[in-house]
């Protein structure tokens, strides 16, 4: 089992620490409203991972083979959802005094999860490479699989996250803030744009 582990977190080092719909999400919101604040939108994407790779895992991976339709749904409404977010970030006023800018909550980050074809994607290609690879019941390895895949994301989205909020506490005026704002806007909308061509 260790020698699956190492594997597997070498096999998705370059997966969860790329940008990404979730990585530029989180950082996005660690500027806007700090650290703490993205805490409950990672515990719902990370709720959200585990049991969509679980259920992947378990055979879940037939619906795309079979209806490439869903894919390409997944596809569109994850870009428009990010759109979304990344508008509403555009419209987000200064890091303080604004009563209608609110972090993001644990149904934001599942959505975002269930909305993200680059997971999908990412969680098939997983287990074609690693299914059966442990020496142990299948069901034991998928949920092992499942676990290191959610808690391997869980930490490279916090450190987007953090990366983000430092950014806000180096630069705290009105100015500022609507630069970032508008600045991570933008990369979210392109993240948003790369999700339709890809």
């Amino acid at each position: 089992m260790t020698q699956l582990t190492i594997a597997l977190i070498l096999f998705l080092a370059p997966l969860a620490y790329s940008p990404g719909p979730g990585n530029m999400f989180f950082a996005a919101n660690g500027a806007r409203f700090g650290f703490r604040a993205t805490v409950p939108a990672n515990l719902g994407y990370h709720a959200a991972t585990l049991v969509v790779t679980i259920g992947i895992g378990l055979g879940f991976d037939w619906i795309s083979r079979e209806a490439p339709m869903f894919l390409a749904i997944i596809r569109f409404a994850g870009a428009a959802y990010v759109l979304y977010l990344a508008w509403m970030l555009a419209r987000a006023g200064v890091m303080s005094g604004n009563d209608e800018a609110k972090p993001a909550s644990v149904m934001d980050g599942a959505i975002l999860l269930l909305l993200n074809p680059k997971a999908y994607l990412i969680i098939a290609l997983m287990f074609t490479q690693f299914a059966g690879a442990a020496d142990m019941h299948r069901t034991a390895s998928v949920i092992w699989i499942a676990a290191v895949f959610t808690v391997n994301n869980a930490v490279a989205f916090s450190i987007y996250a953090a990366l983000g909020d430092g950014m806000t506490a180096r630069w705290r005026s009105p100015d500022t803030a609507r630069f970032l704002n508008l600045s991570f806007a933008a990369i979210l909308a392109g993240v948003a744009i790369w999700m339709l061509l890809a």
